[in-house]
């Protein structure tokens, strides 16, 4: 296991649990946009966002026929493998008023529940500040090892 493994998974954590932050603060500026994505000739809500964490290398099962041989690190962190759109479909809100209402009045609002945005936005910060946690525990053990030699 090299020195600095356990801070090098913590940093991909850390960086893959911001990159979900942002995502998160997208969908809830645009949770009122009627007009992201011109389709077909016609404007389209915006569209909810998700990202995808995926291991850095490999699958589970190497990781755990690895860990149980004790043969080196278990893993190697976590990326974002991708941001894929919420196919739910979109809201339908009455306001005849508005200038991209339909016929019968409806305007199609996004997908985007603020609620489960918020959900999503505590998950996503709890994760990150349980990362800060284990990089300091790390920098902590490794400190007290430089001790060791004085």
């Amino acid at each position: 296991m090299r020195v600095f493994n356990g801070m090098n998974i913590s940093a991909s954590a850390l960086t893959a649990q911001r990159f979900r932050m942002d995502v998160i603060s997208s969908n809830m500026a645009n949770a009122e946009t009627t007009r992201a994505n011109f389709v077909n000739g016609e404007w389209q809500p915006y569209r909810r966002k998700m990202v995808d964490l995926s291991p850095t290398t490999g699958r589970f099962d190497s990781y755990l026929n690895k860990a149980m041989k004790n043969s080196g690190s278990p893993g190697e962190g976590v990326r974002v493998s991708r941001v894929v759109e919420d196919q739910t479909p979109f809201k339908m809100v009455y306001n005849p008023d508005h200038p991209d209402a339909n016929e019968e009045g409806y305007v199609a609002m996004p997908n985007v529940d603020p609620l489960k945005e918020m959900v999503d936005f505590m998950s996503a910060t709890r994760s990150y500040e349980a990362n800060i946690t284990a990089f300091n525990a790390t920098k902590g053990m490794l400190m007290k090892a430089l001790e060791i030699g004085k």
